[in-house]
């Protein structure tokens, strides 16, 4: 059993500070969102009895996708393939940094060899279930048709629990937002489409751990499943799921810049809670405006007039927030107030006793 050598931590904050010689996001005349049509090439993915392949389907869903999000003007969509070829799982993540996407989105299929059926949403973070690492075994898996890859994921293991939970490090940042994008689109899978919904789940998957942005990973249905496969490989599904997609894309866009109201984010399925229904007093709420490797002075000329700074170090990272509340709402007000100034993906985080907890758990308790 291997574990993460240090080496790799490295080559993640490498990834995290690209393109930026502070550290923090620059602003961009255009929401850039990336599509990842999963597997490619000599990688089918994962394929059923009757023909159906996952690499076909996702790349035909990938593309409708990107064709709905160009029909915006503020919306810039990058690829990471457009034909059926085979991209490393680290080139997918450097085409999304590069890019200094808002966005990661990579289309997937599920199957098994039961007739289990329905869509599911994953962001990266610690709430395994079995079933979950074994998905993520599943994906990560994929490293091993990579040549060199011994070298290039050094000390990785799609096996090992340890390289597993250290996937979850760096996208630590974007959880919250993550979680909002997932439940937006199993909503419209769930009510617009009337699909079988499995949740809203984490899972420590490579694709999207080493991008600096948030990032989900759509597992569409089952193509292993007779009447679900069937729709999977029409036009009329591929087009249906694309557009209930970019539908969730637009909104979770619109809902950031304060053009709507906060979504409510769905709870992780299955996922237990973290706090208990009677330990929600002293929770603190506040707003998130940025992160980055350089510490800067809590002045308010520094955070473009913001006030009630404050700031808090994990590791070389430092986290800057505004704001210090018990009121949820005050706090989203706060928010507004920063997108404003242009703290654009700004997002409402909660803290206990100095320690974070789930935003979405403490709002529906």
């Amino acid at each position: 059993m291997y574990i993460l050598k240090p080496i790799i931590f490295i080559v993640l904050f490498s990834f995290l500070f690209l393109g930026s010689e502070t550290g923090f996001a620059q602003q961009k005349d255009k929401f850039i969102v990336v599509v990842d049509a999963g597997h490619g090439g000599h990688d089918p993915g994962k394929h059923a009895k009757n023909g159906y392949k996952e690499k076909v389907v996702a790349l035909k869903i990938a593309l409708l996708l990107g064709k709905q999000l160009e029909k915006y003007p503020d919306i810039k969509v990058i690829y990471t393939r457009k034909k059926d070829v085979f991209v490393e799982l680290r080139e997918r993540a450097r085409i999304a940094n590069k890019a200094d996407a808002d966005l990661f989105v990579s289309i997937h299929c599920n199957a098994h060899h039961s007739q289990a059926s329905g869509t599911e949403t994953f962001v990266v973070g610690e709430g395994n279930t079995q079933r979950n690492l074994n998905i993520a075994k599943e994906e990560n898996e994929v490293i091993f048709l990579e040549e060199n890859y011994e070298e290039n994921y050094e000390g990785f293991d799609p096996n090992s629990p340890e390289s597993l939970m250290a996937l979850t490090i760096m996208q630590e940042e974007y959880v919250e937002q993550s979680l909002l994008l997932a439940s937006l689109i199993q909503k419209n899978f769930t009510h617009k489409l009337k699909r079988k919904s499995r949740g809203v789940k984490q899972a420590s998957l490579w694709v999207m751990h080493n991008t600096y942005m948030p990032s989900v990973l759509i597992e569409t249905g089952f193509i292993t499943n007779k009447a679900e496969g069937k729709y999977l490989v029409s036009s009329k599904g591929q087009n249906e799921l694309s557009n209930a997609i970019a539908t969730a894309i637009i909104k979770y866009k619109n809902t950031l810049q304060g053009v709507e109201e906060e979504v409510e984010v769905v709870k992780l399925t299955p996922q237990k809670n973290k706090l208990n229904s009677a330990d929600t007093t002293d929770v603190r709420f506040k707003v998130q405006l940025e992160a980055g490797s350089k510490k800067i002075a809590l002045k308010g000329y520094n955070f473009k007039g913001m006030k009630n700074l404050s700031r808090i170090q994990q590791g070389k990272l430092y986290k800057y927030f505004s704001g210090n509340t018990s009121d949820y709402n005050t706090a989203k007000k706060i928010r507004l107030a920063a997108i404003k100034k242009g703290y654009k993906t700004c997002f409402v985080v909660a803290y206990k006793k100095g320690k974070r907890v789930p935003l979405a758990t403490v709002i529906k308790q």
